[in-house]
């Protein structure tokens, strides 16, 4: 089992950057592929990118490709996402999530959720 955290949200400017930290616990973490979503108000929660258990192998949203990064630190145990020219759309709680198996877009596939961190982009 294990269990998530998420922290660095915050207010930024468009244009701005951020970077999401998702603190893993358990002695397992590097054998769990890690994912980020988020979720805007009054709509669905969407996949934002993941990455399996080396780091080697990530996928990302088409809305943020070339401007996030995931990426992971297993002695830390620890995942990140870097996010780049932020826009207003990107506002929403954003969740890290983990699952046994290769990285997913598919929210139902992942078993362990952190509670989220709120990213506001204003315009």
């Amino acid at each position: 089992q294990v269990q998530l955290v998420e922290s660095g949200g915050g207010l930024v400017q468009a244009g701005g950057s951020l970077r999401l930290s998702c603190a893993a616990s358990g002695r397992t973490f590097s054998t769990y592929a890690m994912g980020w979503f988020r979720q805007a108000p009054g709509k669905e929660r969407e996949f934002v990118a993941a990455i399996n258990w080396s780091g080697g192998s990530t996928i990302y949203a088409d809305s943020v490709k070339g401007r996030f990064t995931i990426s992971r630190d297993n002695a830390k145990t620890t995942v990140y996402l870097q996010m780049n020219s932020l826009k207003p759309e990107d506002t929403a709680v954003y969740y890290c999530a983990a699952r046994v198996g290769i990285p997913s877009y598919r929210s139902s596939l992942y078993g362990y959720w952190g509670q989220g961190t709120q990213v506001t982009v204003s315009s």
